[in-house]
């Protein structure tokens, strides 16, 4: 049985009050990390499978960094809009709209001849990209009470880790046995299903006050907000050149056939897994989450200078792509907490909108600039690249952390 009740946002408003019954929560969870990982499996899974989708489609390096800025290009451009579709008609509509749209995205993809076709269903993709973070961030918000958002924030965003780990391993092990267009396939029919569970299972939304505020509302963003935007924008041109060329590095320079370069992938969302749960607990506890995105970005440092060590001693790839998942990947998460944090009365969506954004602009930018130094001088300046993105953007993060120190210092006097 359903009723409805109210939760109020972490400024005391009330926004899309959404009716969760308490033994509901499990499930609701389960959708959240189940739309995260569908918004960008797509990405994951050309990442993945580049090296068949290379000799399969006869494309080169580039445009398989090309799809990855069609992708997040699109997401880019569509989140403000998004955000706002989120704060005006409700999350869960848009949850199963975004589900339903990267079944289409998948769909296409594995229809697709050649370059074109496939550039426009990443496009496509970028859609259910720009949802994801908005609307699941709102449910958390009207859902669960404060003391849970954390832990539920790190659970729902290792949904995007998660289909790392499917495109990594499962689906790569899939298509090397139906081929890479029947493991594409396979992942659209699962996002029509999953599209089915999140139109019964999750309640119907129901405009709140926040939703008036929505409307009326500035859409300046605020401090603490633009800045996490430009920390997410030079985080995201790292962890997209990694996520989309680690397998195609693994294969071309380390000599690994291409599960093995696949499973690399497989290892850096199973560590983006753990460390997105981690990292947004220890977030959510009171005065710690503005100090850790320099932190994790300062290790994620230390994770592409392992990769360029690789290219030399050719196991270093493996804790490497685990130090990726634990430190850069993660700190897209804390991003998140402490956004649900300051949310203001009605812009929860717009601001989780105005951060993905920044973060999906890195991911258009980040691939094709990696793409093109490889090509033209090798993979150890491209990593060399991606460490110098992850260090700019642990030097972005840092007034965070000082205004983190400052407020613990003038609650405890």
């Amino acid at each position: 049985m359903r009723t409805d009740r109210s939760t109020p946002t972490g400024s005391g408003r009330q926004d899309h009050t959404t009716a969760v019954p308490p033994s509901g929560g499990t499930a609701v969870v389960a959708l959240l990390t189940c739309a995260m990982a569908f918004s960008m499996v797509q990405l994951f899974l050309l990442g993945a499978l580049g090296p068949r989708l290379v000799d399969d489609l006869g494309i080169s390096r580039t445009v398989l960094g090309l799809t990855t800025t069609a992708g997040f290009g699109a997401a880019a451009l569509l989140s403000p809009l998004a955000g706002r579709a989120v704060d005006r008609v409700g999350p869960r509509r848009c949850v199963v709209a975004l589900l339903l749209l990267a079944a289409a995205a998948l769909g296409l993809i594995g229809a697709a001849p050649g370059a074109g076709l496939l550039l426009c269903a990443v496009a496509l993709g970028g859609v259910p990209q720009a949802l994801a973070n908005p609307a699941t961030n709102k449910i958390i918000l009207v859902a669960f009470p404060p003391e849970r958002r954390g832990a539920v924030t790190g659970l729902k965003q290792s949904g995007v880790q998660l289909g790392a780990f499917a495109a990594g391993l499962p689906l790569s092990l899939l298509a090397a046995g139906v081929g890479w267009r029947g493991a594409v396939w396979a992942a659209a029919v699962t996002a029509v299903a999953a599209a089915v569970w999140a139109a019964r299972a999750l309640p119907q939304d129901t405009p709140g006050p926040g939703a008036v505020a929505a409307r009326r509302g500035s859409a300046r963003p605020r401090g603490t907000v633009g800045r996490l935007a430009v920390f997410s924008l030079l985080l995201g041109c790292g962890i997209a050149s990694v996520n989309t060329y680690l397998a195609l590095f693994g294969s071309q320079r380390l000599g690994l056939n291409p599960t093995a370069a696949a499973c690399l992938v497989a290892v850096l969302g199973v560590a983006g897994i753990a460390g997105r749960v981690g990292w947004s607990r220890s977030a959510g506890r009171p005065g710690r989450a503005g100090a850790l995105p320099a932190l994790l970005a300062a290790g994620a440092v230390a994770a592409a200078l392992l990769l360029a060590a690789a290219i030399t001693v050719g196991p270093l790839v493996w804790p490497a792509a685990v130090a990726v998942g634990a430190f850069a990947v993660s700190a897209n998460a804390v991003s998140m907490v402490l956004v649900l944090q300051q949310a203001g009365p009605g812009r929860a969506g717009q601001d989780s909108a105005l951060v993905s954004a920044g973060f999906f602009a890195g991911f258009a930018v980040g691939p094709p600039l990696f793409g093109a130094m490889v090509s033209a001088v090798g993979y150890a300046p491209g990593w060399l690249l991606v460490a110098a993105e992850f260090l700019a953007a642990s030097v972005a993060a840092l007034p965070l952390a000082r205004r983190s120190a400052t407020a613990a210092e003038a609650g405890r006097s």
